[in-house]
């Protein structure tokens, strides 16, 4: 029996390492996006078709296969802005920061002065500081800036009395770049439960891209945050600073955080990596190694049949042939080479036959296994009439 993972190479570790970090990878997107309950059907339709196809149901097989047939459309259509999503985090990786690149740096101190003003007088106001991503392409309207980023600067834009108050400003680098900006609304009403326009803005936003939303709410009075799809309400400005330390270690991280990153990545949702890791070697086990052409020679025994009654059988030479079939190599996996067969019809006896060529008709053996050679391809039988007591062979009367 084969045994695939006795024969894994080096290209088949890295292989499999690659796909389980892809699958890994679709899991925590699906996770975190909207498109769970999409995929969940997807995966349901999946199931019903290899049940059809298992239980013999051919129309219902077929209808499925149509169906799969426009997969790859469908997939594009309903996961079209998910997808865009995830090809503009795949743009922004990074394994080195070029050479001479500097850390942008931001007045932090003025954002958390400022918001605490807010808070305090309960001014609404909203700030988007891009991560790697673009925003660009979410943002709509506002006014061009490029204004260095200070106190009076942010007061003045978010003051009631201010025609653009009511949009977001957009921070990058130290500049303020453009104010008064819209941003697309989330429809998370499970998170935007008893809050205002604006941080359903910063929510949106923080679904689509990688950046960090400040929100000032003005009924309340309070700082609330929005990233990673997730809408979170401060305690202090104390706690606000954090964020904001965080979040530029993340965007501009230096060796140290890389590594504590790549720990964090290694050891956080281990269960689902480690079902990732089960299903790629279990489709890798099928798919992989079961698809590589392989040959293996089997020995069988030959068995004499059809032999007449008032003849009595002696010898068989050879007792046993070589069969050497090619498949692929999941067709060996769980075959029992005890099923192999090999069968002489001994009818024409009576006429003097003794030497029978033999082939592919004479050997019972899987479908799924070719058959390449039988060697060698003829067997003589030695037989005498039961009435005859001697132990010579009857003559034959041919070959």
């Amino acid at each position: 029996m084969l045994v695939p993972f006795l024969d894994l190479r080096l290209t088949d570790v890295i292989d499999i390492l690659v796909v389980t970090t892809l699958v890994y990878t679709v899991i925590a997107w699906i996770r975190r996006t909207h498109a769970a309950q999409a995929a969940t059907g997807i995966l349901m339709m999946g199931i019903f078709y290899v049940a059809a196809r298992v239980l013999g149901l051919q129309l219902t097989a077929w209808i499925f296969q149509g169906f799969f047939a426009i997969f790859v459309v469908m997939i594009v259509v309903i996961f079209q802005e998910e997808l865009r999503q995830m090809f503009e985090q795949v743009a922004t990786w990074r394994f080195r920061r070029p050479k001479g690149q500097v850390t942008p740096t931001i007045p932090t101190d003025v954002l958390i002065q400022c918001l605490s003003d807010f808070a305090r007088d309960r001014i609404g106001a909203l700030v988007v500081i891009p991560g790697r991503q673009s925003v660009q392409r979410h943002v709509q309207g506002g006014i061009e800036l490029n204004g260095r980023l200070s106190l009076p600067l942010l007061k003045s834009i978010f003051d009631p009395h201010s025609a653009g108050h009511d949009g977001a400003v957009i921070v990058e680098d130290g500049r303020l770049t453009r104010f008064a900006a819209h941003l697309p609304l989330s429809k998370d009403f499970r998170q935007l439960a008893g809050v205002g326009t604006r941080h359903s803005a910063a929510l949106g936003l923080a679904e689509l891209t990688d950046a960090l939303c400040l929100v000032v709410s003005e009924e309340r009075g309070r700082v609330s945050i929005a990233q990673d799809a997730t809408l979170q309400q401060l305690q202090n400005p104390q706690e606000l600073g954090q964020v904001l330390e965080r979040f530029f270690a993340r965007r501009n991280p230096t060796r140290q955080s890389r590594r504590a990153a790549w720990r964090q990545v290694l050891l956080a949702n281990w269960a689902e990596k480690v079902v990732s890791l089960v299903l790629v070697a279990g489709l890798w086990y099928l798919f992989v190694p079961g698809s590589r052409p392989t040959q293996i020679t089997y020995d069988v025994p030959v068995k004499v049949a059809n032999l007449p009654e008032d003849y009595v059988l002696e010898d068989v030479s050879p007792s046993s042939v070589k069969a050497t079939f090619s498949a692929p190599a999941r067709a060996f996996y769980l075959f029992d080479p005890n099923r192999l067969e090999l069968s002489v019809d001994a009818t024409l006896v009576k006429l003097g036959r003794r030497t029978f060529e033999i082939s592919d008709e004479n050997l019972r053996h899987p479908s799924a296994l070719a058959l390449e050679d039988l060697t060698p391809s003829r067997i003589k039988i030695s037989v005498r009439k039961a009435s005859d007591g001697g132990n010579g062979e009857t003559p034959a009367n041919g070959s």
